[in-house]
């Protein structure tokens, strides 16, 4: 992998905005702002690259698929304590396994070695974003700066199939799906990713044939008479996307109707309740007691370092850098920013240096859709943590042509077919 600079697009700025990405900068405290989208450079991998990326995402897919089934078995010795998560949650996660439910989609972060090697940081599972800037704003910018070579990237293609297999499996009554965000009270909504993504996905699933209706989840009600959920329309909710977190739903009096069984008919949610065992740092030491010694894995302990000489502390629901520690052999630390995670646990994984490129510490971000990999996205930060001040670079695949149009559909209907693995359930878990 290379990383290359390159001349900004004219006025890229105003073309990422109205492509979707409406917060192309990032304010800093002292006032001043740095791109969030990068597009001054490039990063260029071989085909043989993508496709050990590709399949590298594939196999811990499945394993993390297995973990989520043995953290919800008896027999694991797993509470709810011990991952963190609000009292009664693992009932509404193993009925959502006994029920298969399906799932939309999820992201690895990934260390890409000089060698080749490939170590998975952790899974997002439940609520990822960046799918704008991975499905819309890197691919247009192939588009535009080099249309003849191909990316790593069939993340829209992906997602519209995805709902669209949804729809005709049954699997969304009435082709129907409200999509919820969080929003803060008032109406604020910080930088806006939370909406930016969910509009995104809505525009996924109208192109799939499915009526779509996105608004904060704030705005859910609760019917005690017909027991049931309701839109800002008093319309009730039977399929629903929401990017809010399930251990903040759970422990809150909206997730209470969840725990306690209280509606009439579940809805079905996505991502599904079982997704809450793949969002928890908790996956980390599960995945390595359930794969000792595996080459896509990091060694990772609950609540101590243990024979670690070189750890990360990790927060169970830590997001964007916040809490993080790192601890060197030399006995030094690098503090993140602070947060206000930790009190929920902790999980300590070996330290995996990311590389450096061009004093750019790096990230992949690697996508999986309806349970296949579906391409990436590089990420870039100043320090060894990577924060809310992280930039997303756009890649290229320097010895593959662009695809027709043929070929991509030859590509997605040889991966999507009736015999893939679904998961959503425990036959893969032992």
């Amino acid at each position: 992998m290379w990383r290359h600079r390159i001349r900004p697009r004219e006025d890229w700025q105003r073309t990422v905005t109205e492509q979707g990405l409406i917060f192309p900068v990032t304010a800093l405290p002292d006032g001043r702002s740095v791109p969030y989208w990068n597009e001054s450079a490039w990063y260029e991998l071989s085909l043989e690259e993508v496709e050990s990326l590709e399949a590298a995402t594939e196999e811990l897919w499945a394993m993390c698929v297995d973990a989520a089934g043995w953290m919800a078995s008896p027999g694991s010795g797993i509470d709810d304590a011990r991952l963190g998560l609000p009292p009664g949650s693992l009932d509404v996660v193993r009925r959502s396994l006994a029920r298969r439910d399906p799932m939309l989609y999820a992201r690895f972060d990934l260390v890409y070695g000089a060698d080749g090697s490939v170590k998975m940081l952790e899974l997002n599972g439940d609520t990822p974003t960046g799918l704008v800037e991975t499905g819309v704003a890197q691919w247009r910018w192939l588009e535009d700066v080099m249309p003849d070579l191909d990316q790593w990237n069939s993340v829209h293609d992906r997602l519209v199939n995805a709902w669209r297999r949804l729809r005709n499996t049954g699997a969304i009554p009435e082709s129907r799906v409200h999509l919820l965000y969080d929003a803060p009270a008032g109406g604020a909504t910080d930088d806006g990713e939370a909406e930016m993504t969910v509009h995104y996905l809505v525009d996924t699933a109208v192109q799939a044939g499915l009526v779509a209706m996105a608004h904060p989840i704030s705005e859910v009600g609760w019917n005690p008479d017909a027991r049931e959920f309701r839109d800002a329309h008093d319309q009730p909710i039977t399929t629903a996307f929401k990017l809010y977190p399930w251990e903040d739903m759970l422990g809150e009096e909206f997730g209470r109707h969840l725990v306690e069984g209280h509606e009439v008919r579940p809805v079905r949610w996505f991502e599904p309740a079982w997704k809450a065992l793949l969002s928890t740092k908790a996956l980390l030491p599960v995945l390595w007691q359930r794969n000792p010694g595996h080459r896509l894995l990091l060694p990772a302990h609950f609540d101590e370092p243990r024979d670690l000489e070189q750890w990360v502390a990790k927060p169970l629901f830590g997001r964007e850098g916040d809490n993080v520690r790192i601890h060197l052999a030399d006995g030094s630390e690098d503090l993140a920013r602070p947060g206000p995670y930790g009190a929920e646990g902790w999980v300590y994984q070996a330290y995996a240096p990311l590389p450096v490129f061009d004093g750019n510490h790096v990230v992949l971000g690697s996508w999986v859709v309806d349970d296949e990999a579906a391409g990436m996205i590089v990420r870039e930060s100043d320090s060894m943590v990577t924060d809310y001040f992280s930039r997303v670079v756009p890649h290229v695949i320097s010895d593959a042509l662009n695809p027709d149009d043929a070929q991509v559909m030859a590509w997605l209907l040889d991966r999507v077919g009736p015999d893939v693995p679904r998961s959503g359930g425990t036959s893969r878990a032992t």
